[in-house]
């Protein structure tokens, strides 16, 4: 094995050794922005600033690293954003461009802000960690409410049941039905007069008494006679009314209506003079 002392002679160790006297230190970045009283260097340090980004974004696209280092790393990245708007503000205070307004959004377009946690963007794999993806899906808007307009419009006939009948098969069907009930009705109510005939029943054991179900035209004929039986009642109660107070006749108040009108027509287009005069003479006629 070769020595130290030889490894040291080799033609890329002194090369190394001569370069390392050369090479400038890298000067450090402050730790505060107002620390910087140089544009050209805060510019410098705000592209430095934008080379990690870019890195750090690059790094968390691979889903495999694990969820505590993607956190850290996206933690990583919302510090270096808001380090980078430091020193543009910076930059801006030392008569420099204003990069919050001209310079490029790329970055911060990548991420992806949670809806109500303004400020702290989430990048790459960090938006798929259990905890993060239930925060971006939001909940569908509710249906828009529909106004008291646009309800009526589908409010017609066919809605309240109008033009049921028209079609030629409910009437039938109806009436079908209502005639076997009908005779079940009366085939129980004939039943049921043959047991009260043979003995087996009495009307008073029964527990309500079976009455044929009338047909319409009964019931309208029973209407009729509700109807007639009702205007004969008002008619009386209109005869047996007392009025405790004098009522004019339609004569009389066709004759009230005419002598206003004639006093009205006299105030427009007669004489004061000529009132007295006409008021006088009726005092001598006697009206």
């Amino acid at each position: 094995m070769a020595r130290n002392s030889e490894k040291a002679m080799t033609a890329l160790a002194r090369w190394r050794a001569a370069h390392l006297d050369d090479k400038k230190e890298v000067e450090r970045r402050p730790y505060l922005a107002t620390e910087c009283d140089d544009l050209k260097k805060a510019e410098k340090f705000r592209r430095q600033i934008i080379g990690e980004i870019s890195k750090k974004v690059a790094q968390i696209q691979n889903a495999g690293l694990g969820e505590f280092k993607l956190r850290d790393i996206n933690d990583e990245i919302n510090k270096l954003l808001r380090e980078k708007g430091h020193w543009e503000d910076r930059i801006k205070e030392l008569d420099g461009p204003d990069y919050r307004k001209t310079g490029p959004k790329m970055l911060d377009h990548e991420g992806k802000e949670v809806p109500g946690n303004r400020g702290y963007k989430y990048f790459g794999a960090a938006k798929d960690l259990p905890g993060v993806r239930e925060l971006f899906e939001q909940e569908p808007p509710p249906p828009p409410r529909k106004t008291r307009g646009e309800l009526m419009k589908d409010i017609d006939a066919d809605y309240y049941g109008y033009r049921d009948e028209d079609d030629g098969v409910i009437v039938p069907l109806e009436k079908e039905v209502e005639k076997k009930a009908v005779a079940d009705k009366v085939r129980e109510w004939k039943e049921n007069q043959e047991k009260i005939a043979r003995g087996e029943m009495t009307e008073d054991t029964t527990d309500k008494t079976i009455e044929v179900p009338r047909l319409f035209d009964d019931e309208e004929e029973d209407m009729e006679v509700e109807g007639e039986s009702s205007s004969n009642s008002e008619e009386k109660q209109s005869v047996h009314f007392i009025a405790h107070v004098d009522v004019p006749s339609q004569k009389q108040i066709e004759e009230a209506l005419l002598e206003r009108k004639k006093l009205e027509l006299l105030q427009k287009y007669a004489s004061d003079d000529l009132q007295s005069e006409e008021g006088q003479v009726k005092e001598m006629l006697g009206l």
